[in-house]
Protein backbone atom coordinates (compact mmCIF):
# COMPACT_ATOMS: atom_id res chain seq x y z
CA UNK A 1 0.00 0.00 0.00
CA UNK A 2 1.20 3.47 -0.87
CA UNK A 3 0.62 7.04 0.18
CA UNK A 4 -1.22 7.48 -3.14
CA UNK A 5 -3.79 4.87 -2.07
CA UNK A 6 -4.32 6.63 1.27
CA UNK A 7 -4.88 9.96 -0.49
CA UNK A 8 -7.25 8.40 -3.02
CA UNK A 9 -9.37 7.07 -0.16
CA UNK A 10 -9.30 10.04 2.23
CA UNK A 11 -8.92 12.88 -0.25
CA UNK A 12 -6.22 15.41 -0.95
CA UNK A 13 -7.61 18.45 0.84
CA UNK A 14 -5.05 20.07 3.12
CA UNK A 15 -5.63 23.03 5.38
CA UNK A 16 -2.89 25.58 4.94
CA UNK A 17 -1.89 28.94 6.31
CA UNK A 18 0.53 31.65 5.27
CA UNK A 19 3.76 32.28 7.18
CA UNK A 20 2.76 35.85 8.05
CA UNK A 21 -0.52 34.85 9.73
CA UNK A 22 -0.62 35.03 13.52
CA UNK A 23 -0.57 32.14 15.92
CA UNK A 24 -4.08 33.17 16.99
CA UNK A 25 -5.33 32.71 13.40
CA UNK A 26 -3.64 29.33 13.19
CA UNK A 27 -5.21 28.20 16.46
CA UNK A 28 -8.65 29.24 15.19
CA UNK A 29 -8.07 27.18 12.05
CA UNK A 30 -6.92 24.14 14.02
CA UNK A 31 -9.95 24.35 16.31
CA UNK A 32 -12.48 25.11 13.56
CA UNK A 33 -11.32 22.24 11.35
CA UNK A 34 -10.63 19.89 14.29
CA UNK A 35 -7.14 19.09 13.03
CA UNK A 36 -3.77 18.61 14.70
CA UNK A 37 -1.54 20.43 12.24
CA UNK A 38 -1.63 22.96 9.45
CA UNK A 39 0.83 23.20 6.57
CA UNK A 40 2.53 26.56 6.08
CA UNK A 41 2.83 27.31 2.39
CA UNK A 42 5.44 29.38 0.62
CA UNK A 43 4.20 31.79 -2.06
CA UNK A 44 5.26 29.29 -4.77
CA UNK A 45 2.97 26.60 -3.32
CA UNK A 46 5.76 24.58 -1.75
CA UNK A 47 5.86 23.48 1.86
CA UNK A 48 7.52 26.15 3.99
CA UNK A 49 6.77 24.58 7.34
CA UNK A 50 4.21 22.86 9.49
CA UNK A 51 2.52 24.11 12.63
CA UNK A 52 1.32 21.40 14.98
CA UNK A 53 -0.44 21.43 18.31
CA UNK A 54 2.95 20.70 19.89
CA UNK A 55 4.37 23.88 18.33
CA UNK A 56 1.43 25.85 19.71
CA UNK A 57 1.91 24.47 23.22
CA UNK A 58 5.63 25.27 23.16
CA UNK A 59 4.99 28.85 21.97
CA UNK A 60 2.37 29.45 24.66
CA UNK A 61 4.58 27.93 27.35
CA UNK A 62 7.45 30.21 26.36
CA UNK A 63 5.56 33.41 25.59
CA UNK A 64 2.20 33.18 27.29
CA UNK A 65 -0.66 35.13 25.73
CA UNK A 66 1.82 37.39 23.91
CA UNK A 67 2.65 34.43 21.65
CA UNK A 68 -0.80 34.69 20.05
CA UNK A 69 0.33 37.76 18.10
CA UNK A 70 3.52 36.17 16.77
CA UNK A 71 3.86 35.16 13.14
CA UNK A 72 3.38 31.51 12.31
CA UNK A 73 6.81 31.54 10.61
CA UNK A 74 8.48 32.22 13.95
CA UNK A 75 6.81 29.26 15.65
CA UNK A 76 6.38 26.58 12.98
CA UNK A 77 8.63 23.64 12.42
CA UNK A 78 10.60 24.87 9.42
CA UNK A 79 12.58 21.71 8.72
CA UNK A 80 9.74 19.59 7.41
CA UNK A 81 10.04 15.96 6.47
CA UNK A 82 7.83 15.21 3.47
CA UNK A 83 6.83 12.04 1.68
CA UNK A 84 5.74 11.23 -1.83
CA UNK A 85 2.82 9.35 -3.34
CA UNK A 86 4.99 6.35 -4.16
CA UNK A 87 6.15 5.83 -0.58
CA UNK A 88 4.73 2.75 1.10
CA UNK A 89 2.80 2.73 4.35
CA UNK A 90 5.79 1.02 5.97
CA UNK A 91 8.12 3.77 4.66
CA UNK A 92 5.91 6.44 6.21
CA UNK A 93 5.55 4.57 9.51
CA UNK A 94 9.32 4.31 9.77
CA UNK A 95 9.81 8.03 9.09
CA UNK A 96 7.08 9.08 11.52
CA UNK A 97 8.58 6.89 14.24
CA UNK A 98 12.16 8.02 13.62
CA UNK A 99 11.51 11.77 13.47
CA UNK A 100 8.54 11.70 15.87
CA UNK A 101 6.14 13.55 13.55
CA UNK A 102 2.46 12.73 13.43
CA UNK A 103 1.83 14.49 10.11
CA UNK A 104 3.73 14.30 6.83
CA UNK A 105 2.99 16.60 3.91
CA UNK A 106 2.94 14.84 0.56
CA UNK A 107 4.80 16.58 -2.27
CA UNK A 108 4.85 16.05 -6.00
CA UNK A 109 7.17 18.15 -8.17
CA UNK A 110 7.85 20.45 -5.20
CA UNK A 111 4.15 21.20 -4.62
CA UNK A 112 1.87 20.13 -1.77
CA UNK A 113 -0.59 17.44 -2.94
CA UNK A 114 -1.80 15.99 0.35
CA UNK A 115 -1.15 15.24 3.99
CA UNK A 116 -0.99 11.92 5.82
CA UNK A 117 -1.36 11.57 9.54
CA UNK A 118 -0.35 8.78 11.87
CA UNK A 119 -4.06 7.96 12.13
CA UNK A 120 -4.28 7.48 8.35
CA UNK A 121 -1.25 5.19 8.42
CA UNK A 122 -2.44 3.11 11.38
CA UNK A 123 -5.90 2.73 9.83
CA UNK A 124 -4.41 1.50 6.56
CA UNK A 125 -2.04 -0.89 8.35
CA UNK A 126 -4.89 -2.37 10.42
CA UNK A 127 -6.91 -2.89 7.22
CA UNK A 128 -3.90 -4.67 5.66
CA UNK A 129 -3.46 -6.97 8.67
CA UNK A 130 -7.18 -7.80 8.74
CA UNK A 131 -7.13 -8.60 5.03
CA UNK A 132 -4.04 -10.80 5.47
CA UNK A 133 -5.74 -12.67 8.33
CA UNK A 134 -8.82 -13.28 6.17
CA UNK A 135 -6.63 -14.55 3.32
CA UNK A 136 -4.86 -16.96 5.69
CA UNK A 137 -8.22 -18.23 7.03
CA UNK A 138 -9.49 -18.75 3.51
CA UNK A 139 -6.31 -20.58 2.54
CA UNK A 140 -6.48 -22.86 5.57
CA UNK A 141 -10.16 -23.61 4.92
CA UNK A 142 -9.38 -24.77 1.38
CA UNK A 143 -6.25 -26.77 2.30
Amino acid sequence: MTVRSILEEKGRDVFTIGPDETLAAAIRLLAEKRIGAVVVLRPDGGVGGILSERDVVRALAEGGADALGRKVSSIMTAKVTVCHEGNTVNDVMEVMTRVRFRHLPVEKDGKLVGLVSIGDVVKRRIEDVEREAEDIKAYIATA
